[in-house]
């Protein structure tokens, strides 16, 4: 696997935790939010953890949760907010870095159907936004028909699907 010209697994584990928090965002199925941290915090851990100072760390963290519509609900622990407020807070995480690429493992798979689609639109609307390249795994078939390119996974292969242009 090469990524930027580097093979992330060729570099030591310190490394490569580094080289994937700069360049790679990740959002979960179940949002993996630390508990004992208000949503301001938890989004600003990535770049507290690369050594950036509080004050900016912050003020991107809360820039981000603003972006994601959560500005008031900066102080809030995960355990006060909702699910989907929950996943935007972990879209924001994800995007601290101002990654290269969002990798999305089912990022509405535990949401109601309005509440998914809103990230939807929110994943959608950060793309377009941010020029980032995301990669979402699914089983919902009308998100999966939003995205520009698709694949199915068939008995272990990956099969591509006619993209909204007509193309593959």
């Amino acid at each position: 696997v090469s990524f930027r010209g580097q093979d992330p697994f060729a570099l030591s584990d310190r490394k490569r935790a580094k080289f994937l928090r700069h360049n790679v965002g990740f959002v979960f199925q179940f949002h993996h939010l630390l508990p004992q941290f208000t949503a301001l915090e938890n989004v600003a851990m990535p770049a507290r953890i690369d050594r950036m100072s509080p004050d900016a760390a912050n003020k991107r963290a809360s820039e981000l949760l603003a972006r994601v519509g959560l500005s008031d609900r900066l102080n809030h622990r995960p355990s006060e907010l909702s699910g989907g407020e929950q996943q935007r807070v972990a879209v924001a995480r994800a995007l601290m870095m101002k990654p290269s690429l969002v990798l999305a493992d089912e990022p509405t798979g535990n949401l109601d159907g309005n509440t998914s689609e809103g990230i939807h639109r929110l994943l959608e609307e950060l793309n377009a936004e941010t020029n980032t390249a995301m990669v979402v795994v699914t089983h919902n078939l009308g998100l999966a028909d939003r995205m520009t390119r698709r694949f199915t996974l068939q008995g272990g292969r990956l099969h591509p699907r006619e993209s909204k242009e007509g193309v593959n």
